[in-house]
């Protein structure tokens, strides 16, 4: 028996106060002592994404106590950091999950027990719209409770700097520290939060917060004054998949004018449960079921569908045949890309040192779409953070005014007023686009094929393999390992032409055999390139037991590079020694 994880579990165990619902659960795994091994063997892990996993007991797990000692930490940072703390606050939201609201006000208890005043929002909030409230209130740090689309067991805790992004690997190096420094959770003390809000280190943020963040969308509008008849004639089917954002969105389109909306009612209600889908993911077409009945029957131009914290948008729109068909992320950001740019550039609006951010793994049919408008592209690593570190770096430095940015998995960032993805302001744009395209006697459909036959059929795919438990971490380890250590020199008689390794941070050149360093920072992946401009790209997820793979082609038709993008796969897929789910 290890005596790390049995002496964490014994605290639990022998605590008279723990809480009922965490007693109940400790009781009936007992017997399991490879569950009681996960859950205590060792803290759960905090990185730049906060910490996420399942609500169990255990240091191991999302529970009252390891959200009371992840804010205890965070409140000891603070102190260090902000010597001036006591004229600054820390901003909290939370979201439709079991016990978001309870782990957002334990947070604020315990933040307020060492003296930190906290704005807490009264209802379900969107996650942009707390990175927005840091901004807007001026405010030393932000937490949303949240797991974003992972299963309903799970829960998280999720922090945001003074810039409204998310922290950054040194402040989770940092923080981590001050939490690890905490002590005992099961004995840390939470103020009271009546007394709290009564000695004004307590505040609610109420409506006038969303009446502040939609004006600010509606100064990105590039399209305005489109006709009111026109927008009148725009249907919509939206569905927050029982999450956070029915009142922003649905608020945000009558102040834009679009009338003919319809909500999907079966999932307009926030619901822990999420019991109308298999998963609150818009990246899955399958969550879209219910939508597209509700379009059929409206005879919709688009559908639009968030995930339970409202960072990423999921779009289909209406083929040439009548059907509902999934635009993906890297389509959505394309559109978009060339709707925004398009219309700078007509206005005089665009300028010269204007640049567009995108991670390593999004499709390169926006790079040729920005050189296209004189706008330069830059590549972040994968996670939409690092898309907001580059957004305030050029802020101060005033090198690159900031157009756009956006990520393969869903995440678009038009205004940076938000500092992390939004998918209620890019759902508001979406809007506008298709009025756009309809005054042209165009569907989003027809703009997307527009762009294909503008600048290259461009195709792409995620596999994503879950590996459980701890056997599923060592296969994912080893996967990484053998990648490095017997890198393969082509795929599918293609031979590699460059291999990019961020883990050790060389560029290596596979023809002249030279290596250059890589800028940007350390991250477990690897990205292959081919001489054709496909290429593939290999990591472990940063927030679920899954390593994934993506991959992007260029061909001479969209049939065409679909027929080189399922070739490519299948070939990688054996190499790598992966079967596809």
């Amino acid at each position: 028996m290890n005596a790390i994880w049995y002496s964490h579990y014994a605290r639990w165990n022998e605590c008279e106060s723990l809480d009922s619902e965490l007693r109940q659960q400790l009781t009936a795994m007992q017997s399991d002592e490879k569950q009681l091994a996960d859950c205590f063997s060792a803290p759960i892990s905090f990185g730049t994404g906060g910490m996420r996993g399942v609500m169990e007991p255990g240091i191991n797990r999302i529970n009252l106590y390891t959200i009371r000692k992840a804010s205890a930490g965070l409140a000891l940072y603070l102190l260090e950091a902000f010597p001036d703390i006591s004229v600054k606050k820390v901003v909290i939201a939370y979201d439709s999950r079991r016990h978001s609201q309870l782990f957002a006000r334990e947070t604020a208890n315990i933040l307020g027990q060492y003296g930190i005043t906290t704005c807490i929002f009264k209802q379900l909030t969107p996650t942009p719209l707390l990175s927005f409230a840091v901004r807007h209130y001026c405010a030393c740090a932000g937490i949303v409770i949240t797991a974003s689309h992972n299963p309903p067991e799970y829960n998280g805790y999720k922090v945001y700097g003074p810039d409204g992004g998310q922290i950054t690997a040194v402040t989770a190096e940092r923080l981590l520290e001050h939490i690890a420094a905490a002590g005992n959770e099961l004995e840390l003390i939470s103020a009271n939060e009546q007394e709290l809000h009564k000695n004004g280190l307590l505040h609610y943020i109420d409506d006038s917060l969303l009446q502040a963040y939609l004006e600010k969308v509606s100064q990105i509008r590039v399209h305005p004054n489109l006709s009111p008849a026109i927008r009148e004639q725009v249907k919509i089917v939206f569905t927050p998949l029982h999450g956070t954002t029915h009142d922003s969105i649905t608020r945000g389109l009558d102040l834009f004018g679009y009338t003919q909306v319809s909500v999907v009612a079966e999932q307009a209600i926030p619901d822990p449960n999420f019991s109308t889908v298999a998963s609150p993911n818009p990246e899955e077409p399958e969550a879209f079921r219910l939508a597209i009945s509700y379009a059929k029957r409206v005879d919709a131009d688009i559908i639009m569908g968030t995930d339970p914290d409202g960072d990423r948008l999921g779009v289909l729109v209406k083929n040439h045949a009548g059907d509902y068909v999934v635009l993906t992320g890297n389509q959505l950001g394309a559109l978009l890309l060339q709707y925004l740019l398009e219309a700078k550039q007509k206005k005089g609006e665009l300028p010269s040192n204007g640049i567009v951010l995108k991670t390593i793994v999004t499709s390169e049919l926006g790079r040729a779409i920005a050189s296209h408008f004189g706008v330069t592209t830059e590549d972040t690593l994968t996670g939409f953070k690092y898309i907001g570190e580059k957004i305030e770096a050029y802020e101060k430095s005033g090198a690159y005014v900031f157009q756009f940015g956006y990520e393969e998995s869903y995440g678009y960032l038009i205004g940076d007023f938000v500092r992390d993805k939004d998918a209620v302001q890019t759902a508001l744009v979406l809007a506008d686009m298709c009025t756009y395209y309809k005054s042209h006697h165009k569907s989003l459909y027809d703009a997307m094929n527009d762009l294909f036959h503008s600048y290259g059929h461009y195709a792409e795919e995620l596999i994503s393999f879950t590996c459980k438990g701890g056997d599923g971490m060592q296969k994912i380890a080893a996967t990484m390992t053998s990648l490095r250590s017997h890198p393969p020199s082509q795929i599918a008689s293609q031979p590699i032409i460059a291999i990019e390794d961020y883990g050790t941070r060389i560029r290596t050149d596979c023809l002249t055999h030279t290596s250059t360093p890589l800028t940007l920072p350390t991250s477990d992946t690897i990205k292959y390139f081919f001489e054709d401009q496909s290429w593939f790209c290999v990591r472990p997820s940063g927030t679920e037991p899954k390593i994934k793979i993506y991959i992007g082609v260029k061909g001479t038709s969209q049939p065409n590079a679909q027929e080189r993008l399922a070739a490519l796969k299948q070939s990688i897929l054996k190499e790598i020694g992966f079967n596809s789910e």
